[in-house]
């Protein structure tokens, strides 16, 4: 694609037009405004296209593919645990929608309705799923009879629909989004909270290892914990340019309150009847928005190596009278070298770009590593390797090429993380009070404050806190607690405190 405004100049002999140096950039710094840096980068960066549906977006190849690297890390880990997938339809009934009450209070405001088939009204508007628990559990109440039966450990990869109609963000809040929502039924509630523990793992690894986005994990509290369940588990992200938090997944206990509406009841070992323990948990596209969020730049997208769909772009760099087809066949002989040795390589071999459009085009796209190859590259036997993150160069002999390419990629990924982790860290701020809370609200902090665990506590901070950032909630309660000393007290109610929670603004 053409830079706007680009340069062109005609090669001797050809009338082709090379587009030279840029109008690639943005035209929104990252520092400067954040919200219009992201809805750019994301489009420019070719992740995303908005649609003629307010809240909908089409999601390109390039992002796509870091949703499959993602899935296929995820889809092998749950299957080692034994754990099934399954499709279930995409549509629910009014009246199993509504059996569960404070499940179906908590989702309302954004269910999408059918009403209509061609002209005709229908008799019963039909719902579409905005998440799975009603459409799955009068099955497995059908499915479920005796403790052979048990676990019952289902996934699916699917689409579901909630008709938010608050600042629709691409990736972030969507009316549509892509997930993964798995749903299990125990004999017992030990091996229900082992499985939480163990499918958040998952997640964190998702985000750090793969995202390469440092997370948090902790527990929701009981205002913000998933509607209708007994705990919910966290994953809890932060975005330092906006200082709000992210709930990056969540992995439910769901206890036996389903079980108990839909009617999933086994027969024991003894022949008692008792009612399941059942978990649910789900991560999305959601992922792809953090990771965008953390670590793009004033250049663009910035993608981690594990999921960057290209890993390495090879660039030709032909000077006047230089040696052009002996270059092109040093970036093949690359390519070729990079994709056997099981790294995700190509080259751009384009002829009416210059070589300056093509750095800033990948750049934007967030490659982690450009390798360029020029005369003297070919002169020398080696390559130019120039990184996205730090845009570091050094020169990779031919002769060590993949474990120069394996390092450079791997002290990348690591990079990343530990840069996102010290930005994240320099944000923590812990309080004690309220006024130290609100002053560091306004630096926009993820605070660590002693609380109560109070939920009128929590509302209060909620009321005291709107404004046009919009109001402050509780994040999560790490599992990893700091030392609560005797005699602390909560940061807001001045009542004494239980235990350590992180609150900020939230996305």
């Amino acid at each position: 694609m053409a830079g706007k405004g680009a340069n062109t100049s005609a090669t001797k002999g050809k009338k082709k037009e090379v587009k030279k140096e840029t109008g690639l950039g943005l035209s929104y710094k990252k520092d400067e405004n954040f919200g219009e840096w992201y809805s750019e980068v994301v489009v420019n960066g070719e992740m995303i296209e908005y649609y003629d549906i307010s809240g909908c977006y089409i999601l390109r190849p390039w992002a796509m593919s870091i949703w499959e690297i993602m899935q296929t890390f995820f889809d092998a880990e749950i299957k080692k645990m034994k754990i099934k997938n399954c499709y279930f339809p995409l549509f629910v009934s009014s009246g199993v929608l509504q059996k569960e009450k404070d499940h179906i209070e908590g989702f309302a405001p954004e269910v999408a309705w059918v009403t209509k088939s061609g002209e005709s009204e229908l008799e019963m508007p039909i719902a579409i799923r905005p998440t799975s628990e009603t459409v799955m559990y009068p099955y497995f109440s059908k499915w479920i009879r005796g403790h052979r039966d048990l676990p019952l450990r289902l996934n699916q990869w699917c689409n579901v629909v909630r008709w938010e109609f608050s600042n629709p963000t691409p990736f972030i809040r969507s009316r549509e989004f892509l997930w993964q929502e798995g749903h299990t039924a125990f004999a017992t509630k030990e091996e229900a909270d082992t499985e939480v523990l163990e499918i958040l793992e998952l997640y964190r690894r998702i985000y750090e290892e793969f995202l390469a986005v440092p997370v948090i994990k902790g527990k929701k509290s009981e205002h913000e914990k998933f509607a209708g369940g007994l705990y919910t588990t966290t994953v809890e992200a932060f975005v330092p340019n906006t200082g709000r938090g992210v709930q990056g997944a969540t992995s439910h206990c769901l206890g036996q309150n389903f079980a108990k509406m839909f009617e999933i009841n086994f027969e024991n070992e003894k022949g008692e009847k008792c009612m399941v323990w059942q978990n649910s948990w789900a991560y999305t596209t959601r992922t792809i928005g953090v990771m965008v969020m953390v670590h793009g730049d004033d250049k663009g997208l910035v993608l981690p190596p594990k999921v960057a769909s290209v890993q390495v772009i090879v660039i030709p760099v032909p000077y006047k009278d230089a040696n052009t087809q002996g270059i092109f066949d040093a970036c093949a002989a690359t390519v070729k070298t990079l994709n056997e040795a099981g790294f995700r390589a190509e080259a751009d071999y384009r002829d009416n770009y210059s070589p300056g459009w093509k750095y800033s085009h990948w750049e934007m796209k967030g490659v982690p590593l450009r390798i360029e190859i020029g005369p003297k590259d070919l002169a020398n036997n080696q390559v130019r390797a120039v990184r996205r993150d730090n845009s570091a160069k050094s020169d990779i002999p031919m002769a060590g090429l993949v474990e120069g390419v394996k390092e450079t990629l791997d002290n990348i990924q690591q990079s990343l993380f530990d840069v996102a982790k010290q930005k994240r860290d320099a944000c923590i701020q812990v309080v004690n009070t309220w006024e130290e809370f609100a002053e560091a609200l306004g630096q926009k902090k993820m605070i660590l404050a002693p609380w109560c665990d109070e939920e009128e506590v929590e509302k209060d901070v909620k009321a005291r806190t709107k404004g046009e950032m919009g109001a402050a909630k509780s994040l999560c309660t790490p599992f990893d607690q700091p030392e609560l000393p005797e005699g602390t007290l909560c940061f807001a109610s001045g009542k004494p405190a239980k235990k350590w929670t992180y609150w900020g603004r939230s996305y």
